[in-house]
């Protein structure tokens, strides 16, 4: 079988198997705990320019699907189904891939997938090893070789050397919708959100809908003026990929957001865009946290969730810390019980909050779905009060 490897940018390499497409991808090395959901890892647009590397020692046991796919970044207008089976990592590695599929919604095998969707793996190296040098030297640059890509250990490290790295990448509006469109629930929607697409995933929305709000998704740059024609009741920040610190754009459009008083909710990318909004700084993480396995506390309440994450990036601050900011004092929220990272900022107003896991839980564990219920009664209360803008 054809040889594949692996290389980082500290020189390391390891070799294996080609899995999935062959030739070459260039990326961010990460690491992923979760031991369930890779076809929700690898369609996240958070994943956009890494290359993901698998804890879990065997992957594709449940094969590919057409309902399990959590992109939707090139949505067409009807919206939720345009493009949720878009892969977006760089490139995946793994330990010891499945030798056959064994579930009743699986349409094709995912290494099938892989190869159809042109994305180069690697499959049968030391998983362990691997994430055991990125936690001890930090997320790095990387690349998988595979076939006509394979050359001289020296002229494969030039490459992965040469990309540019992922601090100071503006990668939010590649991941963008290109138009809006609307996601309705079943019945009569009673609220309206509009939700700026920076990489938005399908169950997000789905989320909303199920509590009867109606999402219009919308590209990474819509201007404020555009919100305000919607009417919306609030507005919704999403997940996504790059360095926060270059997403000025977003973050002034989320300072008008707040001087205008509509309510506001964010996850993910969309914490540090709030966060940045209300004078905070971010930083890049040494490896991020990825898994699915991940507890916060919430210290209005002691509450320890236990939630899905994904991000390299994070907000300054210290637990608890309460700060003043040009729309009213804030606080930090919400910490890492593991590393006491920034896990969540919200103004004492209760007007906007945010928080750095994902509570649309896709996959992963349902006890931040309740944040949802937060936003629709901040929203409701608005309607209530006949305050809505």
């Amino acid at each position: 079988m054809t040889a594949a490897v692996l290389v980082l940018e500290n020189g390391q390499v390891f070799s294996g198997q080609p899995y999935g497409a062959t030739g070459e991808t260039l990326g961010e090395a990460v690491f992923c705990t979760a031991m369930t959901g890779y076809q929700e890892t690898l369609t996240d647009p958070s994943y956009h320019r890494q290359i993901v590397v698998a804890t879990a020692p065997q992957i594709g046991n449940t094969g590919w699907n057409p309902e399990d796919g959590e992109s939707t970044g090139s949505a067409g207008s009807d919206g939720i189904d345009g493009d949720s089976g878009k892969i977006w990592v760089a490139g995946y590695a793994i330990r010891n891939p499945t030798r056959r599929v064994s579930n009743w919604r699986a349409t094709t095998s995912l290494e099938e997938e892989l190869v159809r969707q042109g994305v180069v793996g690697i499959a049968g190296i030391d998983t362990r090893t691997v994430v055991r040098v990125l936690r001890d030297h930090g997320s790095m640059r990387a690349g998988v070789f595979s076939g006509p890509a394979l050359a001289s250990t020296e002229e494969m490290l030039g490459r992965v050397r040469s990309q540019p790295s992922m601090k100071g990448a503006d990668l939010a509006g590649e991941v963008s919708t290109d138009r809006g469109y609307l996601v309705e629930p079943a019945q009569q929607a009673r609220l309206t959100v509009a939700a700026i697409d920076l990489g938005i995933k399908t169950n997000t929305p789905r989320m909303f809908a199920q509590r009867g709000v109606a999402v219009h998704v919308l590209p990474s740059d819509t201007s404020f003026a555009a919100i305000r024609e919607l009417r919306p009741d609030g507005v919704f920040l999403s997940n996504g990929p790059g360095d926060p610190a270059t997403a000025d754009a977003a973050v002034a459009l989320t300072r008008e957001v707040l001087g205008a008083d509509l309510p506001l909710f964010g996850i993910c990318f969309g914490n540090q865009i709030l966060g940045r909004a209300l004078g905070r700084s971010t930083y890049k993480m040494t490896f991020g946290h990825r898994g699915i396995n991940i507890p916060v506390i919430d210290h209005a309440t002691g509450t320890v969730s236990i939630t899905s994450q994904n991000h390299g990036f994070a907000l300054e601050g210290e637990a608890g810390e309460e700060f003043d900011t040009d729309f009213g004092r804030a606080r930090v929220s919400h910490t890492c019980a593991n590393d006491g990272t920034v896990e969540g900022v919200e103004l004492l107003s209760g007007r906007a909050f945010s928080v750095q896991y994902h509570p649309e839980a896709a996959a992963g564990p349902h006890d931040a779905a309740y944040l949802f219920d937060k936003f629709v009664t901040l929203l409701e209360g608005d309607r209530a009060n006949g305050t809505r803008a």
